[in-house]
C-alpha cells in the first residue's frame, strides 16, 4: 500500500463528501486506502454515509475523543507507506498525491510534508507554513507586528512570511490540514500526542519530527482548498482560549519550566485581551436590525459545469428552494452547443455584465486543479461554492470565522 489516508470527520457531513469524492479520484493511480474515523457527530453522518464510498474504511466513535486520539486510533489501522492526515473540510487536485509522493522519493532528509493551501475564496492561507510559537514569535503575531511587516523574517516568523509560498522550503512546522509522514518517520516519533485534543497537535508533531533528524516540507507544486472555520468559529472567545491553552502546553512540554512560566504568563494576559477584543468587535459590527425586507433581489448565479453535471446542480437548487435566479450555464471548455453563456474564458467578462453573486463550480469536467487557478487569477467579488459530479451537496466557505454553506436534499 503506498499511502493511507486518514480523515477525521465531526459534524461536517457534506464537506466530508466532498472531500471524499475528490481524494478518490486523486487516488486512482495509487494503491491507496482512505479511512474516515467519525467522532461521535449528531449532523447524522453515520446515516449520510451508509451505502455510500463502499472501499472507504468507516470507523465510528461512541464519543468524541479529540482529533489526536482519532488520528491515532485510525493510524493502528493504515497499512500505507505513507501517512497523509487530512481534514474533512478540503479539496484536493487531482495530481496532489502523487506529486507529494514523488517529492518524498526525491528528497532525502524528508520526515514530513505540508502543502500550499488557500481558502474558498482563493485566498492563500498563511498557515500552510509556520515557525515554532516561541515567546517572541507569538507576541509579534499577538501584538499585529507581524499583520504590519508581513514578509520580515523576524516579524512575521510565526507564519514564515519571509519564504515565499510559490517555493518548496524546508519549515518547522506543517498544518494538521494536511500532513504526509512516512510511516517509518511516524514508527520511530509516535502519532500525535493525545494531550492536545484540538488544535498544537500539528506544531508538536513537527516538532518531533525534526526532533527525530527528519525535516518538514512546505511543498508549493501543488495547491488544495481548505474550507476553514467548519469545526469551530475561528473569532470565538472559546476558540482562542483553547487555542492558546494548547500553545501553552507545547511551551511547557518543550521549552523548559523558566520559558514555559514566562510564555504562560503572556498567553494567560494575551488570551484575555483577546477575548475582550472579540467581543468588542462582535457588538460593534453588529448588523441593524431591519423592521421589514421589501423587494429582496433574486441572487444572479452561473454554474459552471458540463451539461448533464449542470442538469445535477440545477435539480439540487430547485429543490433547496433558494432565493437563486440561475441566470445559465458557463461551459468549462470550448462552446460546443448553444446551451451554454459562454466558456470559461469569458467568465469573468460575463460574470461583470450580468452582476454574478455567486459562482457554482462542478469538479468533473472541470478539474479542481483548473478551478483552484481560476480562483487565484481573478478577483470576482462573488460567493463560490463547489459541486463534485455524482454528490449530493454543494459546499463553499467565504469567511474563516463562519461555518460555511451547505446545501442539500436528503
Amino acid at each position: 500500500m503506498q499511502l493511507s489516508i486518514i480523515i477525521v470527520n465531526y459534524n461536517v457531513k457534506y464537506f466530508a463528501e466532498q472531500c471524499l469524492y475528490t481524494v478518490i479520484n486523486a487516488s486512482k493511480n495509487l494503491e491507496a486506502e482512505v479511512i474516515v474515523i467519525d467522532n461521535n457527530s449528531t449532523d447524522g453522518s453515520r446515516d449520510f454515509f451508509n451505502g455510500k464510498f463502499a472501499d472507504v474504511h468507516f470507523i465510528w466513535n461512541g464519543e468524541n475523543v479529540g482529533f489526536s486520539k482519532a488520528n491515532n486510533i485510525a493510524l493502528q489501522q493504515a497499512t500505507g507507506k505513507y501517512i497523509l492526515f487530512l481534514n474533512p473540510d478540503t479539496l484536493v487536485p487531482e495530481d496532489c498525491f502523487e506529486k507529494c509522493i514523488s517529492f518524498f522519493k526525491s528528497t532525502k532528509d524528508i520526515g514530513a510534508l505540508g502543502i500550499r493551501m488557500i481558502d474558498g475564496t482563493g485566498k492563500f492561507l498563511k498557515e500552510s507554513k509556520r515557525g515554532f510559537p516561541t515567546l517572541l514569535t507569538s507576541f509579534f503575531k499577538l501584538c499585529g507586528l507581524a499583520a504590519l511587516f508581513p514578509k520580515a523574517k523576524i516579524f512575521a516568523s510565526y507564519y514564515a512570511g519571509h519564504l515565499s509560498q510559490n517555493q518548496n522550503h524546508t519549515v518547522d512546522v506543517l498544518a494538521g490540514a494536511f500532513m504526509m509522514v512516512d510511516k517509518k518517520v511516524i514508527n520511530k516519533t509516535g502519532g500525535f500526542d493525545e494531550d492536545f485534543f484540538m488544535y498544537g497537535e500539528d506544531i508538536e508533531l513537527s516538532y518531533r519530527i525534526q526532533q527525530a533528524d527528519y525535516k518538514n516540507y512546505y511543498f508549493a507544486e501543488s495547491t488544495i482548498i481548505h474550507f476553514k472555520g467548519e469545526s469551530t468559529k475561528k473569532a470565538s472567545a472559546k476558540y482562542v482560549e483553547v487555542f492558546y491553552g494548547a500553545m501553552k502546553l507545547f511551551v511547557k512540554k518543550h521549552y523548559g519550566k523558566t520559558r514555559a512560566g514566562l510564555y504562560s504568563i503572556f498567553i494567560q494576559i494575551a488570551v484575555r485581551l483577546k477575548m475582550i477584543f472579540s467581543s468588542i468587535k462582535r457588538i460593534l459590527i453588529q448588523p441593524v436590525k431591519k423592521q421589514k425586507e421589501i423587494n429582496v433581489p433574486a441572487v444572479a448565479t452561473f454554474i459552471v459545469a458540463a451539461e448533464n453535471e449542470y442538469s445535477a446542480i440545477f435539480s439540487l437548487l430547485k429543490k433547496a428552494n433558494l432565493n437563486w435566479f440561475i441566470v445559465g450555464r458557463i461551459e468549462p471548455g470550448k462552446i460546443n452547443n448553444s446551451n451554454a453563456l459562454g466558456s470559461l474564458k469569458d467568465l469573468p467578462e460575463l460574470a461583470n455584465r450580468f452582476a454574478i453573486k455567486k459562482i457554482v463550480f462542478c469538479i468533473g469536467a472541470l478539474s479542481l486543479k483548473e478551478i483552484t487557478n481560476v480562483l487565484q487569477n481573478t478577483n470576482f467579488r462573488v460567493s463560490y461554492l463547489f459541486h463534485t459530479a455524482g454528490s449530493t451537496s454543494i459546499v463553499g466557505s467565504n469567511d474563516k470565522n463562519t461555518t460555511g454553506d451547505c446545501i442539500a436534499v436528503e
